[in-house]
């Protein structure tokens, strides 16, 4: 297999795809490895996924990292998955930078240990002027939380009750400024969504493999972007010549 096959043809490539990353505890259990092992291998594939979204023409990548309720782990791992963060960053932010990749965060930061945001906030001030791909990194992230945190700012700031339309509670989000995800892809075969863009992702189209996270290659993104390619996205409207059609 090629590391530098042609670019296929994407006539209808989605701008934003968003990830839950799910699986890597599994895939390391399955090999006899601890949790942490698959959460290392987890984001040792963000990589290739990276490089296949600049591939394919994908404009925003949202990844489900670290979710609000997550905390809930054993704070071994919790630590560990924090770790494995920081490292990423150290090791991977100077080749994204240097490649065009915006990282943003969205969540709440300050929650984080003291180590992580520093590095988060320094990778966000390095790459805020990068336009080829932007990623959102869902980092103690959760989308009720979410919505909460953009009510309670319009109060704040004295939103008036008869102004409140779906365009002013987008711009209160935290992925203000992003269109909201085409295609969301879940790696394991979970069937929910795990409190992950509740709002933003009211017509998305949506994406489920069994296929564990660590080996969601690229070969397998594609095949997820092909499908994408033949849905019929309607936004809750018919087609009037369809509507014609049953009803002539």
């Amino acid at each position: 297999m090629s590391d530098s096959p042609s670019q296929p043809i994407l006539p209808h490539a989605p701008q934003h795809v968003a990830i839950i990353m799910d699986g890597n505890g599994r895939w390391a259990l399955k090999r006899g490895l601890p949790r942490l092992a698959g959460h290392k291998a987890g984001t040792e594939n963000l990589r290739r996924i990276i490089k296949a979204c600049v591939e394919f023409g994908v404009r925003y990548l949202t990844l489900y990292a670290f979710s609000t309720e997550n905390w809930g782990r054993p704070k071994e791992e919790v630590l560990g998955l924090m770790r494995i963060l920081e490292d990423v960053i150290d090791h991977e932010l100077k080749e994204l930078h240097e490649q065009g990749v915006q990282i943003r965060h969205i969540g709440k930061l300050e929650q984080l240990p003291a180590f992580l945001q520093e590095k988060v906030r320094g990778a966000l001030q390095t790459t805020r002027n990068n336009q080829k791909l932007t990623i959102n990194i869902a980092l103690n992230y959760g989308g009720r939380d979410e919505i909460i945190h953009a009510v309670q700012q319009m109060i704040r700031d004295g939103v008036p009750a008869e102004s409140v339309d779906s365009e002013v509670v987008s711009r209160y989000l935290y992925t203000a400024g992003v269109p909201d995800p085409d295609l969301i892809i879940r790696t394991s075969g979970e069937l929910r969504i795990s409190n992950f863009l509740i709002w933003q992702a009211a017509y998305s189209e949506w994406y489920v493999t069994p296929t564990y996270w660590p080996d969601f290659d690229r070969e397998e993104f594609l095949r997820a972007l092909q499908e994408f390619a033949q849905r019929d996205r309607r936004f809750g409207r018919v087609k009037s010549a369809e509507y014609e059609g049953k009803n002539g």
